[in-house]
């Protein structure tokens, strides 16, 4: 069976410059952003690196443009959690992913406290 091009739905194609956050322009801005309006205690190093701590003190954020330790890793962003209950963790982001990604991911997180 064959349909008409009339009766299939329209494929939906946003212009390439509606997804110019797809690829990392390097800036720390969304996630900084994010993390100062929750209240979060940043503070900047003279090498420009940035580094974020939750209020409770859980959950460190940070924005490594700077440092040679983590270039060498192939990282730029790093989040450390100490859960409440559980063995702490670490996730870590190269310096390609989209601030917004990293600020994403950070919401869905925050968002679920209790997970």
């Amino acid at each position: 069976m064959t349909a008409s091009a009339t009766l299939l739905p329209a494929v939906v194609r946003p212009a390439v410059e509606d997804r110019g956050w797809l690829s990392s322009d390097h800036c720390a801005g969304p996630v900084l952003d994010l993390l100062g309006a929750l209240g979060w205690a940043v503070v900047d190093t003279p090498e420009a690196n940035v580094h974020a701590t939750s209020p409770d003190g859980r959950v460190y954020v940070g924005w490594l443009p700077e440092d040679p330790a983590a270039w060498k890793r192939g990282i730029v962003w790093q989040v450390r959690v100490q859960p409440t209950e559980g063995d702490p963790w670490v996730q870590e982001f190269g310096p390609y992913t989209p601030a917004e990604a990293v600020a994403g991911f950070l919401t869905a997180l925050i968002a679920t406290p209790s997970r």
